[in-house]
């Protein structure tokens, strides 16, 4: 109920996010969740963009279903890099507060709007978009602060539900599974729903990306909703964005990159299929414009040397969608003297349709470009063609001996 609730009302005020007069002149710190009170590059940078030393950055533990201590420690991780932090009292699970009304309270507004950043906590992100809006859809008082902030030069960050709310679509209550929303598609007001467009109409987002495979649950929802980028970040990870539309990815592992412009789905076929899409691994350090679509490896990256790549009979990986599964397969891919590597995605016996399944197919073309560091130790990896068709799975895929 409070879900759909917040769907109605985030659909209202949809059109009002990605409405703009004027471009924003601050950044945007997107971290796919699971950030390590000791990723110092991440809160360090956090805080630069927020002012440097002094700055003062409202928390919003909006999502968290324990506000109280979501709130105070990532105010404790800010200020132990130098700013000076403080929590906003605006969540639904917060004792004794009334979120919507919290929305619209005046000092709680002018605080926001003249801080140097925001910082949103994990959680629900349909408790971020379902407090930030009035009942009739239109933006609160603190949501318009959050934009004067950002417009001004302020930067906002978010991790996991503070990372979805950032595009325009954010998934709202799909399956906690990868393959049932390629299997059945996704359904607005449940699975998606409007975010609040931070980074504009034009990217769409999503988090946890590598440890949980998510990449392939973007697809539907961009051809959907018409993305033609989306931006996957994994955990303990940031994406920041300039104001220059540049991202630098920062931290722990990277993020994946989808490129969908001169991508095709055969729409005559009832099942999901992708041509000719493109997926590109970011790794720390490494930058993507989001309006060029070019790339610029990090510090101490050099083009693979095609003499010593590795010879291999085939690459084929049972599980794409396992724990870091595409950038192994990847990183193999680009070390080896093949062309093409194949992955599978399928669910169990047990599941709904256990026979369908897809097969994502990875090709080198001629502006595919791979880089890494001299110890091979960090791979970036850009504009791999990637296929994806239905198949059907032998029922039962094995038997006992």
């Amino acid at each position: 109920m409070l879900k759909s609730l917040c769907f109605a009302l985030a659909l209202a005020g949809a059109s009002a996010i990605t409405t703009a007069a004027e471009a924003p002149k601050g950044s945007l710190v997107i971290i796919g969740g699971g950030l390590r009170a000791e990723n110092a590059a991440v809160w360090e940078r956090i805080v630069a963009l927020a002012g440097g030393k002094g700055a003062r950055i409202a928390v919003f533990p909006t999502a968290a279903q324990n506000p109280q201590f979501e709130g105070s420690k990532a105010a404790e991780n800010l200020n132990r890099h130098g700013a000076q932090a403080f929590v906003v009292p605006l969540a639904p699970k917060l004792a004794g507060s009334d979120a919507r009304k919290a929305a619209d309270d005046p000092a709680i507004a002018d605080a926001v709007r003249s801080a140097g950043g925001a910082f949103f906590t994990g959680g629900d992100q349909a408790r971020i978009t379902g407090s930030l809006r009035r009942l009739d859809g239109s933006n609160s008082a603190v949501l318009d602060a959050l934009w004067s902030m950002y417009r001004r030069g302020g930067v906002i960050a978010g991790t996991s539900a503070g990372a979805a709310i950032m595009s325009s679509t954010m998934f709202f209550d799909p399956p906690l599974d990868v393959v049932p929303v390629l299997k059945h598609g996704v359904v607005d007001g449940k699975d998606i729903a409007p975010g609040l467009g931070f980074i504009g109409g034009d990217v769409f987002i999503d988090q946890h990306l590598l440890v949980r495979g998510r990449f392939a649950r973007m697809l539907p929802v961009m051809l959907a909703k018409g993305y033609r980028l989306g931006l996957g970040i994994d955990e303990n990870t940031a994406a920041v964005v300039g104001p220059n539309r540049e991202v630098t990815v920062v931290g722990y592992t990277g993020a994946l990159v989808l490129d969908l412009h001169e991508a095709s789905s055969d729409k005559a076929k009832p099942l999901f299929n992708l041509s000719n899409a493109r997926v590109s691994y970011l790794d720390n350090g490494d930058r993507f414009n989001l309006v060029s679509r070019g790339y610029t490896p990090g510090p101490g990256k050099e083009a693979v040397d095609k003499s010593l790549r590795e010879h291999r009979e085939a690459l084929f990986y049972t599980d794409i969608l396992g724990n870091t599964s595409i950038v192994n397969l990847l990183e193999k891919l680009v070390d080896s003297n093949l062309d093409r590597a194949t992955g599978l995605a399928f669910e169990g016996p047990a599941s709904r349709a256990p026979e369908r399944g897809f097969e994502f197919t990875f090709t080198r073309v001629p502006d595919s470009r791979e880089y890494v560091t001299n110890r091979e130790d960090a791979w970036s990896i850009y504009r791999i063609r990637m296929d994806v068709r239905p198949v059907r799975m032998q029922q039962p895929l094995y038997t006992a001996e």
